[in-house]
């Protein structure tokens, strides 16, 4: 059986973008080569990307192009191979094609078709995207955080999670520290009412 992985750069009262469409790209994060490398290595690890259709449009608009740009440091091209490159899943209502590995799954069934891709894959599933993780959050689904912690407080803005009313638990797997002051946090999520 698989696991959901949710990963994100988030401040220190766990925003993810200060304003609407900044779309991860603040002034607030410190994203080195250090930091992008590890994101590397975890996303190289993911089995398949999950992705909703926001988080989706964004990568698909810029990855593909990148993995030619001479420019980019070997780094970003590398993330851009993988990206284009994994299998992924778009979580959308409205879209009918993707490109780039990807199949959509949409309408109201959506849920159960992770619940059945999870339950299909062996490895960890990235997933991209707060409302689609406070959706599988919800239901039970949602396994693990990866959490970039940058030092900021940003004050308002998009939340790692929608509104959600109930406590959750973790267990800390690992952490790291990076000279840019970003700290990496793992966590399983403790959900003992889940029906897996």
């Amino acid at each position: 059986m698989g696991r959901f992985v949710y990963g994100m750069n988030v401040s220190l009262d766990l925003r993810i973008e200060q304003v609407p469409g900044d779309n991860g790209a603040g002034e607030w994060l410190r994203i080195d080569e250090d930091l992008h490398r590890e994101w590397n290595a975890l996303d190289q690890a993911l089995a398949l990307l999950v992705q909703g259709r926001v988080v989706y449009e964004l990568m698909e608009e810029y990855w593909p192009r990148a993995r030619e740009d001479a420019s980019l440091p070997d780094y970003m091209r590398e993330y851009a191979e993988m990206w284009t490159a994994k299998p992924k899943v778009l979580v959308s209502r409205t879209r009918q094609s993707a490109d780039h590995n990807t199949r959509i799954i949409g309408g109201d069934d959506a849920i159960e078709h992770l619940a059945a891709l999870r339950a299909e894959t062996d490895g960890a599933i990235g997933v991209g995207g707060a409302t689609l993780a406070t959706q599988l959050l919800r239901v039970g689904l949602l396994d693990e955080l990866v959490l970039a912690t940058h030092p900021a407080i940003l004050g308002f803005g998009r939340p790692l999670f929608d509104d959600y009313d109930v406590p959750i638990e973790l267990d800390l797997l690992e952490q790291k520290s990076f000279e840019s002051g970003v700290t990496m946090h793992h966590y399983a999520i403790r959900n003992d009412s889940e029906v897996r």
